[in-house]
């Protein structure tokens, strides 16, 4: 795990390696422990690196690393997870080189020279980021794993090709200040992160999960990020087919003996090694899977809070209990919290308001004091079907498809006809129970979803907190979308479709950001097994039957973890990775949050319509509705702003 930055003329320069230093220096927290650069004056092309060392701790594992022959030069984030087994292939087909060392960046290499480089990431299982220098042919090569756990910018700027593991790197190689891109913020006040292509920066972009991008020379602006992966094959619609006809008690079989064999594949580390256990059906699964595979107790680490409501840590250490691991947790308060909250805009670089991440970057620096590396059950909802809406929106959009578009319309004026406010006065007569379910603004918003055309309009609105129509943002084109996903055309049913965009989307720029970043900022690693790409194509080529059954998501996941926990230790309803932030913005945040909604700041920094801010916030401090998902957006943008 580490972090990378770099910086590509093609043409003869002056010495870059000051550039590239200056450049990784920006992110020392993704690797502490050896940083390295390289540069080719005449091509113009320079690479710095921070390691954080975790396979090969020796000097053979320092990079920037250039390959036997000399015509690869790399810079690499993440981890290779089935290099032994690479490696063993390079040597059985007589093309490994006189190995200096056991690092999966120097088997990565090898396989580039003897595959090719689009050959070697198909055959490569793990997470990663990787800029790739060919001094043959000259090109630049960015590269992303599938799924997007570890992130890779670029942009031009000038006459210069930048890209980094961050935008904090990739700025400090900019000889200009960089713009902000007004429509990539109304995507953030909508989805609370921005989606791929884009960062906050105009012409600087994500390069998206599955995907390469190749640069040939300095006038190569047009080049366009081309897929390596991806679950649209006939492979995978043949692999469909053929689980359908499995008996559930083989296709349990099956997915235990797949995690099995990738967890232990992940479990490979030269430093201490733990997981984060929540209790819930995901992690409780990993950590069993570990302890099943460890001669000593695994560590574990949980978060806890005071509000009963939000607390899972007894059911963390029930779990714990019962595989017998070597389990630690960390009490987390309002305190605490307000405490981290400054931080947070350099720990996530661009503006970014999933409001877990401050428990994920609280227990990512409890487990750090004991552990280098953490492996966790990051996405089990998505790969199998865990998320209640995935139900209910197939329901809901089955029951309005069928209805005229004349009476949907109809409908949702008469939602609309009231303003959102004059709702909520009305609804000051209900009882305080349904006032919380309720509101102005969540019937204004039913009122979208069901006038949408498609459900691949209404999905997206419905992970949505501001719409395009609220003309949050000043200036920007209010009509930008979700990126268009064939997923609804290609899949087989809705709850299939839904959990594709996700994965498309939702998994990669927001879950998986709020823990790099959140990991990182404490030099810890994570890993992900239900990430494994081999685990993805089984999930999304499994039958519903056994994904949801009896209202119950994630039916075939928690048959694997009934070998090895109690359901009684397992089963309650699902609550997710949430704080108390409305009540902590209405006391302990209240006058860090007043700062930086102040409606004169608002109006003189232009980004934002401060009458509607002010009027959100009012409504929140109420006590009567529960405005935090839409406060917390402008927050996270209002902090991040005043830390430029």
């Amino acid at each position: 795990m580490c972090g990378i930055a770099g910086i590509a003329y093609w043409r003869s320069m002056g010495s870059l390696i000051p550039v590239a230093e200056r450049m990784a220096a920006k992110i020392l927290h993704r690797g502490p422990d050896d940083g390295g650069s390289w540069a080719d004056a005449e091509n113009g092309v320079a690479f710095g690196h921070r390691r954080l060392a975790i396979v090969d701790l020796s000097e053979h594992g320092h990079q920037p690393m250039t390959s036997a022959s000399g015509r690869f030069v790399i810079a690499y984030n993440g981890e290779v997870y089935n290099f032994p087994a690479l490696r063993e292939a390079l040597e059985r087909e007589g093309k490994a080189p006189a190995w200096r060392g056991h690092s999966d960046t120097e088997i990565l290499l090898a396989g580039f020279e003897a595959w090719g480089v689009e050959a070697t990431l198909k055959k490569a299982t793990g997470m990663f980021a990787i800029a790739l220098w060919d001094r043959q042919d000259r090109t630049l090569t960015l590269a992303r794993d599938r799924i997007g756990e570890k992130p890779l910018y670029y942009g031009w700027v000038g006459d210069k090709l930048l890209f980094a593991s961050e935008l904090k790197a990739l700025e400090a190689g900019a000889d200009r200040p960089l713009e902000i891109d007004r429509d990539a913020l109304d995507a953030m006040m909508r989805f609370a992160y921005i989606p791929a292509p884009r960062s906050i920066f105009k012409n600087v972009w994500k390069l998206p999960a599955g995907h390469r991008i190749v640069f040939r020379t300095a006038n190569d602006r047009d080049a366009v990020p081309e897929a390596y992966w991806s679950l649209d094959t006939p492979e995978q619609a043949e692999l469909r087919r053929s689980l359908a006809d499995e008996s559930d008690a083989a296709l349990i079989d099956r997915l235990h003996d797949q995690l099995k064999n990738v967890v232990a594949g992940q479990m490979l580390s030269d430093v201490p090694l733990g997981a984060f256990l929540s209790g819930g059906v995901d992690s409780s699964t990993v950590v069993a899977l570990m302890q099943a595979q460890s001669s000593q107790p695994v560590r574990t680490f949980t978060i806890g809070f005071h509000e009963e409501a939000f607390n899972e840590a007894p059911y963390a250490a029930a779990v714990a209990k019962h595989l017998g691991t070597s389990h630690t947790e960390l009490y987390i308060t309002a305190k605490q919290a307000s405490d981290l909250i400054p931080s947070l805009p350099q720990i996530y670089d661009e503006p970014f308001a999933d409001s877990s991440q401050i428990p994920t970057t609280l227990v990512s620096h409890l487990t750090r004091k004991h552990v280098t590396v953490a492996l966790s059950g990051d996405g089990g909802d998505e790969m199998f079907s865990g998320y209640p809406r995935y139900d209910i929106t197939s329901r809901l959009w089955d029951r309005i498809d069928g209805q005229p578009a004349v009476l949907r319309r109809l409908a949702a004026c008469a939602l609309r006809t009231p303003s959102p406010g004059g709702w909520d006065t009305m609804l000051r007569l209900a009882p305080q129970s349904l006032r919380q379910q309720v509101n102005g603004r969540r019937l204004h918003r039913l009122a979208g979803l069901i006038t949408s055309p498609s459900i691949g309009e209404l999905y997206p609105r419905l992970m949505s907190q501001w719409q395009p129509e609220d003309g949050l943002v000043l200036g920007a084109s209010s009509n930008v979308d979700a990126p268009p996903l064939d997923v609804w055309e290609s899949s087989p049913n809705w709850q299939h479709a839904m959990r594709r965009w996700d994965l498309h989307q939702y998994l990669p720029d927001d879950l998986l950001v709020k823990v790099d970043r959140a990991a990182m900022s404490a030099s810890l690693e994570s890993r992900a097994p239900l990430l494994d790409h081999h685990i993805a194509e089984l999930a999304l080529a499994m039958p519903n039957r056994v994904l949801q059954r009896d209202g119950v998501g994630k039916w075939v996941l928690r048959r694997v973890l009934d070998r090895y926990v109690p359901r009684e230790l397992i089963d309650r309803p699902k609550t997710g990775f949430s704080i108390p932030l409305g009540e902590w913005l209405r006391g302990p945040l209240r006058e860090w949050a007043e700062a930086l909604l102040d409606p004169s700041q608002l109006r003189s920094q232009g980004y934002l319509d401060a009458a509607k801010v002010e009027r959100t916030w009012q409504q929140h401090l109420s006590g009567n509705y529960d405005r935090s998902p839409y406060l917390w957006n402008v927050l996270m943008f209002q902090a991040w702003l005043a830390n430029r």
